[in-house]
């Protein structure tokens, strides 16, 4: 009997997420404010109703490390099919449209900038008529004639796990080959010639509550303390944020990061952790 309800247990808590119109259904069109590219700042519609050919669009509930980089690499690779008829739409959800707006261009390096981009302005529930969950921090549609063949409700998203399944169900609408994972991170890296070659995925979730913008003096406290105590154990993550700090201050853009607060942390990590200059310290 204990071993009947354990298992009953078990199987209730991994019970899958229900969001978005399922296999079969329609999409239909909603609207958008555009954040990235050329038509940043106006509104749009996604899931256009005279597009016929196959659509992927990311629904992004929940931002953290894992729905960021499945964001990414996903929206990259839809959108390097564009000549292949593929539609892309990345959509953010968000009680405040401003909020969001500025939280996308803090980490848009991050995000696959040229995929069409832009924010659900029916607030966090997403438009209605798709029946959004937010106990996903991501779904995803493919479509095709703007009918859904594949849903992913995806709540901790995992590229090697979820990934190949998705991609596999845009190349079954849009045609050519499954790409394995090790050719989506080069593809990526590629994109991002700018970036360097390893970076600590972990740094980014932990800099940005410290430069939000809307950020209170005790949450910056807190987080920048949290920062401290992860790159304490970690040299190359601390020469990292070193290097980021120090950029930043010597941009001459200082004051648009985050708030006074955070401007002192940022100065004293590029006092502290930034590259020296190679003479200093030499007798001359």
């Amino acid at each position: 009997m204990v071993y009947f309800f354990a298992t009953l247990t078990l199987a209730l808590a991994q019970e899958p997420v229900i969001s978005g119109p399922q296999v079969g259904e329609s999409i239909t069109p909603f609207k958008v404010k555009l954040v990235l590219g050329d038509m940043a700042g106006k509104e749009t519609q996604f899931a256009n109703s005279a597009h016929e050919g196959p659509q992927v669009l990311i629904f992004v509930h929940e931002v953290n490390r894992q729905t960021v980089a499945m964001t990414r690499v996903l929206a990259n690779y839809a959108q390097s099919r564009a000549k292949d008829g593929v539609a892309t739409g990345v959509v953010w959800l968000g009680e405040d449209v401003t909020e969001t707006e500025n939280n996308i261009n803090r980490m848009k390096h991050a995000l696959a900038e040229k995929a069409p981009t832009g924010i659900s302005l029916d607030g966090r529930e997403g438009p209605g008529a798709y029946g959004l969950n937010r106990k996903a921090s991501l779904t995803i549609l493919v479509a095709n004639k703007k009918k859904v063949t594949a849903n992913f409700a995806l709540v901790q998203p995992s590229l090697q796990a979820d990934l190949p399944k998705i991609l596999a169900a845009l190349v079954k609408e849009a045609g050519g080959k499954v790409p394995t994972l090790a050719e989506m991170e080069g593809r990526n890296e590629a994109m991002r010639p700018n970036q360097p070659a390893k970076q600590d995925p972990n740094l980014r979730p932990l800099l940005g509550p410290v430069i939000r913008l809307d950020a209170k003096p005790e949450e910056v406290e807190k987080a920048a303390l949290a920062v401290e105590e992860y790159i304490k154990q970690n040299p190359a993550a601390r020469t990292e944020v070193g290097r980021i700090a120090t950029t930043i201050v010597n941009s001459g853009k200082l004051d648009t990061y985050g708030t006074p607060k955070a401007r002192d942390f940022l100065r004293e990590w590029a006092k502290k952790y930034g590259a020296k200059p190679e003479n200093q310290g030499k007798k001359p």
